[in-house]
This record gives C-alpha cells, sequence and structure tokens, in this order.
C-alpha cells in the first residue's frame, strides 16, 4: 500500500475556535463530509465526516506546543524502516 498518512487529533465541532476565518475555505466533498483548507497554499487542516460533531485537526497545523500524545498508530504493516513504533500504542496493520 502507498499513500499518504498524517497525524489528526479531533476536537467538538462547538469548540473548534478559528480566529481567522479568512484563513480556511471548506470544501463539501459529499453531504455531511467537508474538509477546511489554506485557500492560499491548499493545506488540508481540517476535515468533518457525517454528524458526530467533531472535526478533525492535522496535527501538523498546530503551534507547539500542541499537548497532543499518539494513541493510535495506523498501517504499521505499511511502515518504513525507520519509523519507531511505540510498542505501547494501540497498532492496526490493515495488510
Amino acid at each position: 500500500m502507498t499513500g499518504h498518512f498524517m497525524a489528526a487529533g479531533q476536537v467538538r465541532d462547538d469548540a473548534l475556535v478559528v480566529t481567522d476565518p479568512g484563513a480556511v475555505a471548506w470544501w463539501e466533498a459529499a453531504p455531511g463530509v467537508r474538509y477546511g483548507f489554506c485557500p492560499i497554499c491548499g493545506s488540508t487542516l481540517f476535515w468533518r465526516a457525517g454528524a458526530r460533531g467533531l472535526t478533525s485537526i492535522a496535527a501538523g497545523t498546530l503551534d507547539p506546543p500542541t499537548g497532543l500524545t499518539t494513541t493510535t498508530a495506523w498501517y504499521v504493516a505499511d511502515a518504513s524502516d525507520y519509523h519507531r513504533l511505540d510498542p505501547g500504542l494501540v497498532q492496526h496493520r490493515h495488510e
């Protein structure tokens, strides 16, 4: 499997605060599926899927210190040799 994966966190929709709404453009890919991206460079910032009331946030867009910790590793069967997987994480192989 090849692809691009990113670290992300989630926040309740009602707790998400965007201080500069002009810095985010939203695209609705399908009913209930929305992506927030930078209108200048196109970088993914947020995404929402369904009516769960949660917005996922691309972790790389947050200024440190983020306070985030890794809890789950996905596609570990496809990890390259330079990835160091913490054995204490929940791991999903998805072969």
